[in-house]
């Protein structure tokens, strides 16, 4: 794709549309592309040539590829705020069809890296359907492979549904039933026909996480709290004795399920991740007890201190660190090593997940 886009730039220098998705596909597959191929479009600000004014798909192709600006790229950067200026003047323009229309205000509403990638297929393969130049083959193979990833999540969900049931944990009166809304936010992850295995980890992770999240902010005393905390420390069946019976279950549910994890990892690549999934929810457990702690003694944290314990607390290293394991059949020893000397990639993505959560935090829980 990246020879093709050298190869043809003087016959793309007028084409905005295809310039911009080559670019916009080239750096999500991480191949530095510098902006400088967009510089038939643009002038060293940002803004669009002025012949370009009404390219409407031009400029939507533009805008999306404009989210994969590298920093320092100022021009790139600017181009997200001078393309919504021009979208939002096409959704008032008569002038312009109403499907792209469509199209723009889902753009606008929702930017392409933001979308569920399964959710904004079935989308478009309605919007493709009413378009002039449809091609029938390429509508046909997109609702046949919509529909066989579709019957594999249908597989997926009735399992994890099996398996919440089996668990025994959704008997506890405190405890949401949310296997579908983790199973979805798994489908955002790893939605692909042959990341099955994936998908179940991670929604059982989801659903795990979101019950004890429930037990340390909901139900359990700070005194039954240190305890919980302490046996999730020791990762030891024997550790249950002395918490109440509600712990246990889930207590035992966690290890249970872990340990499982481990075994499978094992037996698929050679890796014994044991150690890394404890560590990941001994260190989420111990910030829900910090969280649990300033509630109870009443204490206002700092932004700073808020933070440096929220990281965790969102339970983005939690998920990310079984993501790491399940999304391969290939994890190796260099793969670990990878983990540990890159933790700032785990560290800036869990805070992202952090503030866009807190972002949306409804004023009956503050």
């Amino acid at each position: 794709m990246y020879t093709n886009l050298e190869a043809n730039r003087e016959a793309l220098d007028d084409d905005l549309l295809h310039t911009a998705l080559l670019f916009r596909l080239l750096r999500k597959h991480g191949l530095a592309v510098p902006q400088d191929v967009l510089n038939n479009f643009i002038d060293y600000q940002g803004r669009i040539r002025t012949s370009l004014g009404k390219d409407v798909e031009g400029i939507l192709s533009l805008y999306e590829a404009s989210f994969l600006a590298y920093e320092g790229e100022e021009a790139l950067q600017n181009v997200t705020t001078f393309t919504t200026t021009c979208l939002e003047e096409f959704l008032h323009d008569v002038d312009v069809k109403l499907e792209l229309k469509g199209r723009v205000g889902y753009a606008l509403k929702i930017p392409l890296h933001w979308r569920a990638p399964r959710v904004y297929a079935r989308w478009f393969i309605d919007v493709y359907a009413r378009d002039d130049m449809v091609n029938p083959l390429l509508l046909e193979l997109a609702k046949r492979d919509f529909n066989m990833v579709q019957s594999a999540h249908t597989r997926d969900v009735k399992e994890l549904s099996r398996w919440w049931n089996d668990l025994g944990i959704q008997k506890l009166s405190f405890v949401r039933d949310r296997i579908m809304e983790c199973f979805l936010w798994t489908i955002g992850i790893a939605f692909e026909q042959q990341l099955w295995y994936c998908r179940h980890v991670l929604t059982k992770i989801n659903a795990l996480v979101t019950t004890i999240d429930d037990v340390y902010d909901i139900y359990g005393s700070i005194d039954e709290l240190e305890c919980f905390t302490k046996s999730i420390e020791r990762w030891d069946i024997d550790a249950i004795e002395g918490l109440p019976d509600y712990m246990k279950v889930c207590y035992t549910a966690l290890l249970d399920t872990t340990n499982v994890f481990a075994h499978d990892c094992f037996k698929r690549n050679g890796i014994n991740c044991l150690s890394y999934l404890k560590n990941a929810w001994i260190n989420l457990c111990k910030s829900y007890l910090v969280e649990a702690r300033w509630y109870h003694s009443k204490h206002m944290p700092t932004f700073e201190e808020y933070m440096q314990n929220a990281w965790i607390s969102i339970s983005g290293p939690t998920i990310l660190t079984h993501a790491y394991f399940f999304l391969s059949d290939k994890t190796t020893s260099e793969a670990l090593d990878s983990m540990e000397s890159h933790r700032d990639l785990i560290y800036l993505s869990s805070m992202i997940l952090r503030l866009h959560d807190d972002l949306g935090t409804s004023e009956a829980e503050l």
